[in-house]
């Protein structure tokens, strides 16, 4: 069982996504990590911002000043989510923050563009990088795979 804590903190995100808690508990549902983890539940938060917030947060821990479009925040390094993941622990995997204006600024689909930062971020906190080619190749095959269980 996945639980995602919500906090709206750009009101616009309501124009897109009227209730944000449900549709996520929503996709909550689908989405299954059996393939990555035996854990009976696993929990994170997600921020809904904008350009400001996401801005500061960028600067505060990346040392960018500037928007992107979404961050993760991993409560454990890398090598414990892993463990505690194989352990069949309850698991709070950490936070991702999601910028409205990035997604709104594409010509897709907003929630198709949202999904996909979502699972983005969600995979970080399940311990993938990016920074070598390898690592993000087998980054976009774990995404891939759990972008298929959310289509309809």
């Amino acid at each position: 069982m996945i639980k995602i804590d919500v906090f709206i903190k750009d009101e616009n995100w309501k124009k897109h996504i009227s209730n944000p808690n449900k549709y996520l508990n929503k996709l909550a549902k689908k989405i299954n990590l059996n393939f990555i983890t035996k854990s009976k539940s696993i929990n994170f938060s997600i921020r809904l911002a904008g350009n400001k917030e996401i801005r500061v947060f960028n600067k505060k821990f990346r040392k960018k000043n500037k928007t992107t479009d979404v961050l993760s925040f991993p409560y454990y390094e890398t090598k414990e989510t892993r463990t505690r993941l194989k352990l069949n622990k309850n698991t709070y995997l950490g936070d991702i923050i999601i910028n409205l204006y990035k997604i709104d600024k594409r010509k897709s689909k907003f929630r198709k563009e949202f999904n996909k930062l979502l699972v983005h971020g969600l995979v970080h906190l399940l311990g993938h990088k990016h920074y070598k080619n390898i690592d993000f190749y087998k980054m976009i095959k774990v995404e891939n795979k759990i972008l298929k269980q959310l289509e309809c």
